[in-house]
C-alpha cells in the first residue's frame, strides 16, 4: 500500500548517524522525532562520530544490499496490495495506527511494515482458502503428519491392519469361489451401515456387482481401523484423517460410476442413452443456475408470502437487525403469555412457517397463543461489524422491549432455534442474573449450549482453519452463503453431493423440490466480527459452557437461568448432536423437560402431527433431581408415537397463567405500530 506519512527517498548522499538513520533512507517523522528525543538521552559511551577511516557499520555494503532488497520486496508485494484492492474494497489494511505506543522505557516504534505485511498474510490466505473451499491445508497437512508419525512408530497396529487386510480378502475370495462354484448368491461378507443406502437394489446382489460393492465396503471398514486408535496422535488429527478418508472413498464408490453400477447400466441400455442426455442437460442447467446466484430447480415455486410464510400477520418493530413480525389471532381467546420465537441467523425464518400443513407458526395460533417472531436481516460487507453483542441487543433484547410494550404485565414464552437457540440461552442468563426476569419459560431446538462434543462440525473448528476462515471473510466482510453450504454438504456428502450426482446427472432424474428443500436452499450470509466471535468463544473455547463468555461485558453463567426450559434434539441431528444437547442437564438449575425426537437437524424440528414414521422420547427432571447420563435416560424414557409438537405446547399451557382476550396487531402511535404485512422485507433480501 502507499505510504502516505514517509518523505521520499533522497537522491543526495548524506551523512547518517548509526542511530537515527533508516537504511532504506525512508522515514516516518513520528518516528525521527522519536529516534532523536532517543539519541538525546543515550549514554555518553553510544558517540556517534564516524571512526577516522570514514569506515562505520552503516557503511557495510551486505547490509546495504540486504536493506535494498528488502525494501524493494515490500514494496513489490505492496502494489500488488494495492492491485487487490483496486479488485476488492474490502481487502485492505486494517491497522490504522502507524506508530506503536511506546513501552515503559521504550521510546514508540514503526509498526507499520509489519501490519503489511500481516496483509500479506491475509491475501495469501484469502487465494489458498478460495482455492480450498475454505479449508486450511496446513490443518490436513498437520493431522496427516500426526497420524502417519504415529503409525510409522506403532509396528503392533501396523501388523494388526496388515491381519485385517489378509482376512478380509481371505473372506473375499472364499465367498467368490463358493459363488462360482456351487452356481448361487452367497452370503454377504459385510452389511453396509443402516445409513447406507447406495446398495439396496437386488441387481448389486448378483455377480460381478456384488464382489464391488463388497470389497468396496471391507475397504472403507479397514480405512476406518487405520483412520482409529493410533497410539499418540491426537482425536483431533484422527476424527480429521476419517474424515478425509471416508470423503475419498465416497468418491470412489462404485455406485458413482456408469459401467459398475447395475442400476445405471440397466436404465442406460432400457433408453439407449436417453438418461445421460437428460442427466448432461441437468448439469448444465445447474452450472447456469449456480453461476448466475439463481435457486435450484423448483425453488421458485416457494416464494415467501405467495407459498411459504403465508400466515397472516404484521411488522410491528424494525431496526437494522430484525424485523419483529407478530402473528394475527385465530382464537377468541389466547394464553396470557405471548410467544418469542428466535430463529437462526443462518437460516431464513420461514422454516417455522413453512406451507400451512407444516407450520409451526399456525399451529401456534390455531392453539390459542400470541405469537412473535424475528425475521433476521441478511448481512452485507456493511455489516462486517457486528458482534455477538450487537446481536443480542438489536435482536433478542430489542424484540422482548417491543413484546413488552404490545403486551404489557406478561411473562413471555421465549423459544430459539439452532444458533438462536443459543443466543436465546445467553439473553436468559444475562436477563436471570439480578433475579427474576421477564421470561416465563425458554424452549431450545436443537440448540447447544456445551460445543466439547459439536459432532464433525469441529473438524472444521481449530486455530488453523479459523485463521483461514477470519482472513477469508476479512476480505468479504461476511461469510458467503456458498461457503456454508460446502461445508455442510461435506458432512453428508453421500446423501447431498454424490447420490445426488447419480440421479440428477446420470439418471436424468430430477428430485421434486418440496417446501424444505427450497427453504433450505435460501441460506443467508454470516457477519465477518460476530461469526469470527462465535466460532472462537463457542466452538474453539466452548466459554459459554464454561463460565468464561461475557455478554455487554459481565460474564453469562447459565446457571442463572430463572425460567423452566424445554430442550428438544433430534436423533440423527449432525449440527447439534443430541448428547451435546443434553448436556445442558449439567448446568442449568431450573426444571428440564428434554425432548430426543426422530428425524434430524431440520426434519426432526419441523414434525407436524400427521407426519407418518415420527417418534419421540419426554421426561422432565426437577431441579433437585439428580443428574442421569444421556444413555441412562435413552434406556429408561419410553418411546411415544407421533409429533412432539402437541406435547410441547401441553407444556406451554400448563405453564399459562389463563387466558385472555387477543392483543392489537402492534401499538398504534408508538414506534411498534404495524409497518408492512408479513412476511416482511428482510426475509426477501437475496
Amino acid at each position: 500500500m502507499a505510504d502516505q506519512t514517509r518523505a521520499p527517498k533522497s537522491r543526495t548522499s548524506k551523512p547518517r548517524s548509526s542511530k537515527s538513520h533508516s537504511k532504506t533512507g525512508r522515514k516516518s517523522p513520528q518516528l525521527e522525532a522519536n529516534k532523536a528525543s532517543a539519541t538525546r538521552k543515550a549514554a555518553p559511551s553510544e558517540s556517534t562520530e564516524k571512526p577516522e577511516n570514514g569506515q562505520g557499520r552503516d557503511a557495510n555494503p551486505f547490509l546495504d544490499l540486504a536493506g535494498k532488497w528488502q525494501d524493494a520486496w515490500a514494496d513489490g508485494m505492496n502494489g500488488l496490495l494495492e492491485h487487490q484492492r483496486g479488485l476488492n474494497p474490502f481487502l485492505n489494511n486494517r491497522h490504522p495506527e502507524q506508530v506503536k505506543p511506546a513501552e515503559e522505557g521504550c521510546p514508540p516504534t514503526d509498526v507499520e511494515p509489519a501490519a503489511k505485511l500481516t496483509s500479506v498474510d491475509r491475501l495469501i490466505h484469502v487465494m489458498l482458502g478460495q482455492a480450498m473451499g475454505g479449508v486450511s491445508p496446513a490443518s490436513i497437512g498437520l493431522a496427516w503428519m500426526d497420524w502417519s508419525a504415529h503409525l510409522a512408530m506403532s509396528p503392533g497396529k501396523q501388523a494388526h491392519l496388515l491381519e485385517k487386510a489378509q482376512r478380509k480378502l481371505a473372506r473375499l475370495a472364499l465367498r467368490q469361489m463358493k459363488s462360482l462354484r456351487k452356481g448361487e448368491t452367497q452370503p454377504p461378507c459385510i452389511q453396509p451401515l443402516p445409513h447406507d443406502h447406495r446398495f439396496d437394489d437386488p441387481a448389486w446382489h448378483e455377480p460381478p456387482f456384488d464382489s464391488l460393492y463388497q470389497s468396496f465396503l471391507l475397504m472403507q471398514q479397514w480405512w476406518h481401523n487405520a483412520t482409529t486408535d493410533v497410539r499418540g496422535a491426537s482425536k483431533h488429527s484422527l476424527d480429521m484423517m476419517n474424515f478425509m478418508s471416508r470423503q475419498v472413498l465416497d468418491m470412489c464408490s462404485p455406485s458413482n460410476n456408469l459401467f459398475t453400477n447395475p442400476e445405471l447400466l440397466k436404465k442406460t441400455l432400457e433408453e439407449g442413452g436417453d438418461n445421460l442426455s437428460r442427466g448432461f442437460l441437468n448439469a448444465v442447467e445447474d452450472w447456469e443456475r449456480t453461476s448466475a446466484g439463481h435457486p435450484p430447480v423448483g425453488a421458485e415455486n416457494y416464494r415467501p408470502g405467495e407459498t411459504v410464510a403465508v400466515t397472516e400477520g404484521e411488522v410491528v418493530y424494525r431496526n437494522r437487525l430484525i424485523e419483529l413480525i407478530q402473528y394475527k389471532p385465530t382464537t377468541e381467546k389466547v394464553g396470557a403469555e405471548p410467544v418469542l420465537i428466535v430463529p437462526a441467523w443462518i437460516m431464513k425464518y420461514y422454516i417455522l412457517d413453512l406451507e400451512p400443513q407444516n407450520s409451526l407458526v399456525k399451529y401456534l395460533v390455531d392453539r390459542g397463543h400470541t405469537v412473535f417472531m424475528i425475521s433476521w436481516k441478511n448481512p452485507t460487507a456493511e455489516d462486517r461489524d457486528l458482534s455477538m453483542d450487537d446481536y443480542l441487543d438489536f435482536g433478542i433484547m430489542k424484540a422482548v422491549k417491543a413484546v413488552e410494550a404490545i403486551m404489557p404485565d406478561r411473562k413471555i414464552d421465549a423459544v430459539g432455534y439452532c444458533l438462536g437457540g443459543t443466543l436465546l440461552s445467553i439473553a436468559a442468563a444475562y436477563m436471570g442474573r439480578n433475579g427474576d426476569g421477564p421470561l416465563n419459560s425458554v424452549t431450545l431446538f436443537a440448540a447447544q449450549t456445551d460445543f466439547s462434543e459439536a459432532g464433525e462440525l469441529k473438524l472444521f473448528i481449530d486455530e488453523s482453519q479459523l485463521t483461514f476462515l477470519d482472513d477469508m471473510m476479512w476480505d468479504q466482510g461476511y461469510l458467503d452463503t456458498k461457503q456454508m453450504a460446502g461445508a455442510f454438504h461435506m458432512l453428508r456428502s453421500q446423501d447431498l453431493i454424490w447420490s445426488r450426482l447419480v440421479h440428477e446427472n446420470l439418471m436424468g432424474e430430477r428430485a421434486p423440490m418440496n417446501a424444505l428443500m427450497a427453504w433450505n436452499a435460501d441460506a443467508t450470509r454470516m457477519p465477518y466480527h460476530m461469526h469470527s466471535e462465535y466460532l472462537r468463544h463457542m466452538f474453539l473455547n466452548n466459554d459459554l459452557f464454561e463460565g468464561r463468555y461475557e455478554a455487554f461485558g459481565h460474564h453469562v453463567s447459565l446457571s442463572d437461568i430463572q425460567a423452566p426450559l424445554f430442550v428438544v434434539s433430534t436423533e440423527t441431528d449432525h449440527v447439534a448432536p443430541w448428547k451435546s444437547v443434553y448436556k445442558i442437564n449439567l448446568v442449568a438449575d431450573v426444571p428440564i423437560t428434554f425432548v430426543l425426537t426422530s428425524g434430524g437437524h431440520n426434519a426432526g424440528i419441523v414434525s407436524e402431527p400427521g407426519h407418518p414414521h415420527r417418534h419421540f422420547r419426554m421426561s422432565t427432571r426437577e431441579a433437585s433431581q439428580r443428574y442421569v447420563s444421556p444413555e441412562s435416560w435413552l434406556e429408561r424414557t419410553p418411546v411415544n408415537e407421533g409429533s412432539w409438537w402437541p406435547s410441547w405446547v401441553d407444556w406451554l399451557d400448563a405453564l399459562s397463567s389463563g387466558q385472555t382476550e387477543p392483543p392489537s396487531l402492534g401499538l398504534a402511535d408508538t414506534d411498534y405500530a404495524p409497518i408492512t404485512p408479513a412476511p416482511g422485507h428482510y426475509v426477501l433480501q437475496s
